[in-house]
């Protein structure tokens, strides 16, 4: 059994101190409250929050940061730049960026991820490269396995689009279907979008698995809206809703542009959505109705998507700080509302872990209190204030798995991520 002394602990009903974890086989055991360390517990300083849930993410898009902005550009042609990395990865190379990629998430906070994966090339290879470097980087997976059969709406697919598509829904199925979930993976289904996957498929897809979550690009851009406007006389969440598509299980990503119906539709089915706040604002999509949303209903998680930015803090921040943006006000989220949206594991399929309780997974992160973004700051307006330059140590299942920044068994990210990005 192993110990971790905690000086601040957020927990389910506020933040206590001088708190002892004992972890058993990777689940909390017991917490307890003391006054004096025992010998060779861990040592936390700072406020220790449950792990960090990463709910949305392509795992290869991190191959373009800092390399599309020299032109200005769209969306679009965002993506086609997207499209030329696609085209040259490899299950080799794909394993060692997505390894490289996990281990930032991870010295970041991040003890969970949803890798929302299209990118198929044909079979499994892929998403065992992406099993692989979740385990490699000692964090856990969803693999959110995405059907993408068109171009666009009455488009077929094109060029690289066709390594990300099995050709009907029903090979599809077959091959998510020989996907097994293991104690580090589990295993779920997406819809890219309504652009890439025909109105006729969307219900297959929404009930081939109805015991694992369920994720779906939704209303990122007004385009994608005006498309499916045009062809089927209804928003893409009517569209989502017509097909069963709509439940508890299910998260939409992004949410940007909502009309007032589909922000009911969503709520009354208690859709969560994900929003990825720093990508949102590095393609210019746009900020989505996040408050009006949670007050309809739908539980709300965060992602770092196409990794413009891996700091799980600064999404959360974000969070409130674009309502501020859009509103006017301030305090749209309060702090508590951001930890939960920052630590929803239950979107991403593990609705055990996100709490530091007995019984939960052994999954914590500690943040400094004293650096100089910190110091001063309220216990619990902490995460207003921190960034992933504050994580000290990140802990999975009761092992440490980073410690300031270095990863225990990969060591340097940096360098790993510079060595794969050349």
């Amino acid at each position: 059994m192993k110990s971790y002394w905690c000086e601040r602990v957020w927990l389910p009903d506020g933040v206590a101190s001088r708190v002892l974890v004992r972890v058993d086989k990777g689940v909390i055991a017991s917490l307890s409250t003391v006054d004096t360390i025992p010998l060779g517990a861990e040592r936390l300083y700072g406020m220790v929050f449950p792990g960090f849930a990463n709910a949305h993410s392509h795992a290869f898009h991190r191959a373009l940061r800092g390399r599309t902005h020299s032109d200005g550009g769209t969306f679009w042609t965002w993506r086609d730049r997207m499209y030329a990395v696609a085209e040259r990865l490899t299950p080799d190379s794909y394993l060692r960026l997505a390894r490289a990629v996990y281990a930032e998430m991870a010295v970041a906070g991040v003890t969970a991820v949803g890798e929302f994966h299209y990118l198929h090339n044909g079979g499994n290879e892929m998403a065992e490269a992406l099993r692989q470097a979740a385990r490699d980087a000692g964090i856990r997976l969803t693999l959110l396995d995405a059907c993408y059969l068109a171009g666009g709406i009455g488009q077929p697919v094109r060029g690289v689009q066709e390594r990300f598509s099995d050709g009907t829904g029903d090979r599809w199925l077959d091959r998510v279907a020989e996907l097994r979930g293991d104690e580090n993976t589990r295993i779920g289904a997406a819809i890219h979008s309504v652009r890439a996957v025909p109105r006729e498929t969307l219900s297959l897809v929404a009930g081939a698995f109805p015991d694992r979550p369920l994720h779906v690009h939704l209303s990122e851009q007004p385009a994608e809206n005006q498309a499916c406007l045009e062809a089927y006389g209804v928003t893409p969440t009517e569209l989502l809703a017509e097909a069963g598509a709509l439940t508890p299980r299910t998260t939409a990503v992004h949410g940007t542009h909502l009309s007032t119906k589909d922000i009911g539709l969503l709520g009354s089915t208690r859709t969560g959505v994900c929003f990825c706040p720093t990508t949102e604002a590095d393609l210019a999509d746009g900020i989505g109705p996040a408050r009006e949303l949670a007050d309809a209903g739908s539980p709300l998680s965060l992602g770092s998507d196409q990794h413009a930015v891996v700091d799980p803090l600064l999404e959360a921040r974000a969070l409130e700080h674009n309502e501020r943006l859009r509103t006017g006000e301030r305090g749209r989220f309060t702090p508590a509302e951001l930890v939960g949206a920052l630590t929803n594991h239950a979107s991403i399929g593990w609705p055990e872990a996100g709490r530091i309780e007995v019984g939960a997974p052994a999954d914590f992160v500690a943040v400094r209190m004293n650096s100089v973004r910190t110091a001063g700051s309220e216990p619990d307006q902490l995460i207003l204030a921190a960034t992933a330059s504050d994580v000290s140590m990140v802990v999975v299942g009761g092992k440490i798995v980073a410690r300031d920044g270095v990863h225990e068994q990969l060591g340097d990210v940096a360098r790993l991520l510079t060595d794969v990005l050349a």
